[in-house]
Order: C-alpha cells, then structure tokens, then sequence
C-alpha cells in the first residue's frame, strides 16, 4: 500500500478508504451484502481479481473479517468494529455527492441492477401483503433491462435471471426516471402521471406498491446549486 508520508489522520485513513472502489465495497459491506457475488451485484463493473486484492486489503488494515459459513466452503466477508464505524463516513460522502454532484445523471451512469438490488434491500417488510408478490422490472433501452422482486416476509430478494414465479406485479419505466424517484428527486406518483412509470397489476398492489419501499438513505438530501 502507498503512504502519504505524514502523520495526519486524514491521510493515514485516506491511505485505506481513498483507493478506487473501497469506498463503494465499503457501502456494500454497510448495506449488508456478505457474500462474493453480492458484492459484484452492487458494483457490476469492477473486475473480479481487483474486489478480490481491495477485499484482502480491507482484511489486512483490520476493517473485515472472512468468516466460512458452517460446513460450507462458502466464505462471507463482515467487517469489525473499526470498518462499521466508517457508517458515518460512508454516509457524509454519499450525502455530500447527493447534494452537489448527483443532478447530471445519465443512462449510463443507472445501472439497473444495482438500483433493484437496493430497492430489494430497502423493503418496509411490516406492511408487505401477507401473500408474497413477485414483481417484473422492465427497464427501457439498458443493455439488459429485466429483472424481479421477491416481495416476501421475513426476507425480500432481487433475482438478476427468471426465477420461474409467477409475476403479481408489471413495472416499466425509463432508468432515469426511476433513479429520480428512488433518489428522492420526484415522486413515483408523478412520474405515473406523466407516463415514466406504467405498473400493472391487482388494483391493490398497484396502489400499494410505492409504500413498500423506503427510497435511497441518501434521498432525504436535496440537491443544491454548486456557485462558482
């Protein structure tokens, strides 16, 4: 690991988190995923042998543990006390990117699957329907558009291939449009209005549908004007 060469705080700690993609492992890690492949769900683009040598990083500086899951050769990654601690910082820099940088977003920038990662990670479960509801998710013109929420106590799901259920609910929208809503940016309500968002379904899930969600941890922040 390169050092800055001062003693300061702030460098010592930059020196661990300010490496490309720890900041964003470390979001995954504070939202909960645990295993390998849900870290790639949260950050499709990074290449597999650089999460692999960021993840030892982390282990080696003491911020996360590799824990095998019972008799399994399965491997989850949980961070200790001195990695959840970095909640805050983690929060703050997503909060201050919210505020001042988050405005120009373009289809690129979306991926759908991570945004139906989080929304199945953010499901007020007390008031889903007792009956599971499987939901579709068509996403206009990304490369690969379709996806599924398992809505179901005590533990929702986001499926990225066909789960082969039965589908209760049908939402099409534009990647855009539904990164406003669940950034807090516009409501659900108006984009349905103005035709961003079609859902089809039972009358009741369809009314239903948005209150099962508690939006992005970074949607109570609103965006500012940057003045120069």
């Amino acid at each position: 690991m390169k050092t800055y060469g001062q003693f300061c705080p702030v460098a010592k700690a930059a020196e661990i988190f300010a490496q490309r993609w720890t900041p964003l492992i470390l979001r995954e890690l504070l939202m909960g995923s645990r295993k390998f492949s849900e870290l790639e769900i949260g950050m499709a683009r990074i290449p597999r042998s650089l999460l692999t040598q960021r993840l030892r990083t982390l282990e080696n500086a003491g911020l996360l543990t590799r824990e095998t899951v019972g008799n399994s050769k399965r491997t989850e990654y949980h961070l200790t006390e001195a990695g959840a601690d970095l909640f805050d910082v983690v929060k703050g820099l997503g909060d201050w990117g919210q505020k001042w940088v988050n405005h120009s977003i373009g289809h690129d920038d979306v991926d759908p699957a991570l945004l139906v990662w989080d929304m199945h990670r953010r499901v007020n479960i007390d008031i889903l329907p007792e009956k599971r509801v499987v939901v579709q998710l068509e996403f206009h013109g990304a490369a690969k558009g379709t996806y599924w929420l398992i809505l179901e106590r005590p533990e929702p799901s986001a499926c990225m291939q066909d789960p082969g259920l039965e589908v209760d609910l049908f939402l099409s929208t534009d990647t855009i449009a539904i990164h406003r809503v669940w950034m807090g940016m516009t409501s659900f309500a108006e984009c349905v209005d103005d035709g961003l968002i079609e859902l089809d379904g039972l009358a009741a899930h369809v009314k239903a549908f948005p209150g099962w969600f508690k939006l992005s941890i970074f949607s109570d922040v609103k965006p500012a004007v940057m003045t120069r």
